[in-house]
C-alpha cells in the first residue's frame, strides 16, 4: 500500500491540465453496451474507477481495449447479463451499467454498488425508473435483479430528498433509450455530465432533448450505430488544482478548465479574494496573502458541488475568521475533518454544518485517507502545512485524479509518492 510524503511551504506555479471527466466517462462506457458496432471514447483519464469499469464490461463479454487515453469498445457478441460484487462493490457508478443490460438484454443482474463512504446513498430512483417502464425487479443476496420483456416510455419523477441524482438520471436515460415511446424525466440532474453523455447518445443516433435541464424528453429508437466522442474534461479535478493555487497563494494555470462548469466554484473563490483570470486555454487563479471567511451551501448543480466540499475546507481552514460549510448533498460527508485537526485545523461539527475558526497555519502530521475527495484535502492541507504530511491509504486517490502527483510536481509541489514497508 501506497503513501504521500508532502513537504509543505512551497508556492505553486505554472500551468497543469486537467484531465477527462471521471463522472463522465464511466456513463459513457455503460452506453456503448446500447449498440453492436464499435465505439471510440477519447480523453479518456487512466483512473482505477475507468479501469474498473473496463473489467466490468469484459466480464459481461465485450471487446474492449484502453490505451493512450483511447477505449475502444465492441459490444456486438456480448452475452453476459450479471455485473459480479467483486467489481461493482468498489465503484458506485458501476450501477450504470443496469440500465443498458435491461434494456438491450432482457434482464440485468448487478450487485448492490459500493464507492466512498460519504453517507448513505439508496438506489430507490434508479428502481422506481425501471419499474415506471414496466420492469420487474427484485433486490436478494445483495443483488439487483431486473426483467423486462419490453421496455415502454413514461414520465418519471427524479427529485430526492437531496434533489436530483445524477446516476439515477443517467441510468433510466440509458434503459429509455431502446424503450418503445416516449420518456420523460422530470427533475432530472442537470450536472454537465449528463449533457455529455446525451452527446454521445445523440452521436449513436438516440434522439435525447433538455439534457442539462430538469427535464429530460427521450424518445425510444429501435436501434444505435457507433460513435467516437472526447469527453469532457473533469471539472472537479479543474477546480482542486484551482484551489491549490490559491491556497498556496500561488499563480496557476488550469488548462482546458471551462468555464460554462465552474460557476459556483469560481464564485466561492472570488469571495474569499482570490484573483482570477479567464483565457483562451483555461483559468489561470492567483492567491493573496489574506484568505477571507465564506459561506458554503453544496447543491445539486448549478450549485456549489458536494465534490468539492472538502478542498474548501482545507482552503477556509486558513481564513482570516470564522467559515461555515453546509452540506446539503450528502449531510453526513466530513470525513475529512478528523484529519484536517490532526493537522492543527479548529473545525467543529454540528449536525449537516461544519463551522471552521480560520488558524494562522497547519503542521505536518501522519494522516489517513477516508475516500476519494477527502484524500485531496489532506492533500491541499499538506501543501501548506509546516513540516512534512505523510498521508496512507492513498488508493482513494487513484480513483479520481490522474497522475496527481506528477501534476503536482510540475508546479512546484515537494510530493513523492512511496511504498509503505510491511513489518514481518
Amino acid at each position: 500500500m501506497d503513501k504521500l510524503i508532502i513537504k509543505g511551504g512551497q508556492r505553486l506555479e505554472g500551468s497543469v491540465t486537467a484531465s477527462g471527466a471521471k463522472n463522465a466517462v464511466l456513463p459513457i462506457l455503460a452506453a456503448t453496451l446500447l449498440t453492436d458496432e464499435k465505439c471510440c471514447i477519447e480523453n479518456v483519464p487512466e483512473l482505477r474507477d475507468v479501469r474498473t469499469m473496463v473489467k466490468i464490461l469484459e466480464g459481461l463479454g465485450v471487446n474492449i481495449s484502453f490505451e493512450d487515453g483511447i477505449i475502444e469498445v465492441e459490444a456486438g457478441g456480448f452475452s453476459g447479463y450479471q455485473a459480479s460484487y467483486e467489481l461493482v462493490r468498489t465503484m458506485r457508478a458501476s450501477i450504470c451499467v443496469l440500465g443498458p443490460l435491461l434494456s438491450r438484454k432482457g434482464e440485468a443482474s448487478v450487485s448492490l454498488p459500493g464507492g466512498c463512504i460519504i453517507g448513505s446513498r439508496p438506489i430507490d430512483l434508479h428502481l422506481k425508473g425501471f419499474r415506471a417502464m414496466g420492469a420487474e425487479i427484485e433486490v436478494e443476496h445483495g443483488y439487483i435483479n431486473a426483467k423486462a420483456d419490453t421496455l415502454s416510455g413514461a414520465r418519471i419523477y427524479l427529485g430526492g430528498p437531496s434533489g436530483s441524482s445524477v446516476l439515477a438520471t443517467a441510468n433510466v436515460m440509458l434503459a429509455a433509450i431502446l424503450a418503445k415511446g416516449e420518456t420523460y424525466i422530470e427533475s432530472a440532474a442537470c450536472e454537465p455530465e449528463i449533457l455529455d453523455l446525451a452527446e454521445f447518445l445523440n452521436k449513436m443516433g438516440a434522439k435525447v432533448e433538455g439534457a442539462g435541464t430538469p427535464m429530460v424528453k427521450i424518445e425510444g429508437v429501435d436501434k444505435l450505430c457507433g460513435a467516437t466522442h472526447s469527453v469532457i474534461p473533469d471539472r472537479i479535478e479543474a477546480g482542486t488544482y484551482l484551489v491549490a493555487g490559491v491556497l498556496t497563494k500561488g499563480d496557476v494555470l488550469v488548462k482546458n478548465a471551462r468555464v460554462q462548469d465552474l460557476g459556483a466554484v469560481l464564485n466561492a473563490l472570488d469571495a474569499i479574494g482570490a484573483e482570477i483570470i479567464y483565457q483562451p486555454a483555461g483559468i489561470r487563479v492567483k492567491g493573496r496573502d489574506v484568505i477571507n471567511p465564506a459561506d458554503i451551501t453544496t447543491l445539486p448543480y448549478p450549485g456549489f458541488p458536494t465534490d468539492m466540499q472538502a478542498q474548501f475546507m482545507s482552503l477556509l481552514s486558513i481564513a482570516n475568521g470564522v467559515s461555515v460549510i453546509t452540506e446539503k448533498v450528502f449531510p453526513e460527508r466530513f470525513m475529512q475533518i478528523g484529519e484536517l485537526n490532526r493537522m492543527g485545523a479548529d473545525i467543529t461539527l454540528e449536525g449537516a454544518t461544519a463551522i471552521i475558526k480560520g488558524v494562522e497555519h497547519l503542521s505536518g502530521s501522519e494522516v489517513m485517507a477516508s475516500d476519494l475527495r477527502a484524500s485531496a484535502a489532506l492533500v491541499l492541507a499538506g501543501l501548506i502545512a509546516d513540516g512534512e504530511t505523510v498521508i496512507s491509504r492513498v488508493y482513494h486517490i487513484d480513483r479520481g485524479y490522474e497522475r496527481l502527483v506528477e501534476k503536482l510536481k510540475t508546479l512546484g509541489a515537494r510530493i513523492e509518492r512511496v511504498q509503505e514497508c510491511k513489518i514481518l
